[in-house]
């Protein structure tokens, strides 16, 4: 949660070298994050038992926030923590076999998990992909077994040379399941930042969401408004003026008196209003382009 609160702040255009309350804010935060007692091993996902998930947004964060520290020694620490989780993700995806195609390349709850799916594996490769922003290495190997893995939650039959038949569909949790919203938002993005623009399961799962929006009570609604946002920026266009014009209007009406948000999804709203409120910052403020990500 406050990964996702920094992203949130810092999405709006502060900084945590800035003489501010927000500023201020954001150097407590990147510190507590940074102690040695949130982390095992490079594992960020044990002590506050956030698992892959955890470990995947606070990743991001750190790489989002890179060149960002306080002082000298905050940046440096900021790439070490980095550099030890980024070494996790390549280790938790080798545990994966070859053989057994539709968990390979992807990432799940633990690292030792040998499935996978599509929720805990987006978190993992927008982390890679902020990393690599931010000039750090990331194999090409890595990048090309995710890839492989999020072509095969996309719900379609194949042709004799794996092309997608369906060509207006999306990506479900796992191979197999049927797309929802939340899925279908996270498997575009995911497909963006592996480099995968024009790609025919990109294209498809756009024109997919063009016309399954979700409902601001359905399951997981903030969750894919916040993949949904981004990954339809990225398309341009339509897409992208569409998708920005509805979630405006969305949030504004169900914004709160204190400027806060509040899930009506049972599971998110579980999350408290923390979760809530960030991921709509977030959703919101992917125009403004302060966080790298979000630069097309």
């Amino acid at each position: 949660m406050t990964a996702l609160s920094i992203m949130a702040i810092s999405a709006t255009g502060h900084t945590p070298m800035e003489k501010s309350r927000e500023g201020e804010a954001l150097k407590k935060a990147l510190e507590f994050v940074l102690r040695d007692d949130r982390v095992e091993k490079g594992y960020f996902g044990e002590r506050d038992h956030s698992r892959m998930y955890g470990h995947g947004i606070i990743s991001l964060m750190l790489a989002e926030m890179v060149g960002m520290g306080v002082d000298k020694d905050q940046d440096i620490r900021l790439r070490e923590r980095l550099t030890k989780a980024m070494e996790l993700m390549y280790w938790s995806q080798e545990r994966k076999r070859p053989t057994d195609k539709d968990q390979y390349g992807g990432w799940r709850y633990q690292p030792k998990d040998p499935d996978s799916d599509l929720s805990i594996t987006i978190w993992q490769v927008m982390a890679l992909r902020a990393a690599k922003n931010a000039g750090m290495d990331v194999p090409k190997s890595v990048i090309e077994r995710a890839v492989t893995y999020i072509k095969r939650c996309y719900k379609s039959e194949r042709d004799e040379n794996g092309k997608p038949k369906n060509l207006k569909s999306a990506c479900g949790y796992q191979p197999y399941n049927e797309p929802h919203f939340a899925s279908a938002a996270a498997g575009l993005r995911a497909l963006q930042v592996c480099g995968e623009y024009e790609a025919l399961e990109t294209k498809g799962s756009a024109d997919w969401l063009k016309e399954h929006r979700a409902k601001y009570d359905d399951r997981f609604f903030y969750y894919g408004a916040y993949y949904f946002s981004q990954a339809m920026y990225q398309q341009g266009g339509d897409y992208a003026s569409g998708a920005r014009l509805w979630l405006e209007n969305l949030f504004l009406e169900k914004q709160k008196p204190d400027g806060s948000w509040h899930s009506d999804d049972g599971q998110e709203r579980e999350a408290g209003s923390v979760y809530s409120t960030s991921m709509a910052l977030l959703s919101l403020a992917v125009k403004c382009h302060f966080l790298p990500l979000f630069e097309r």
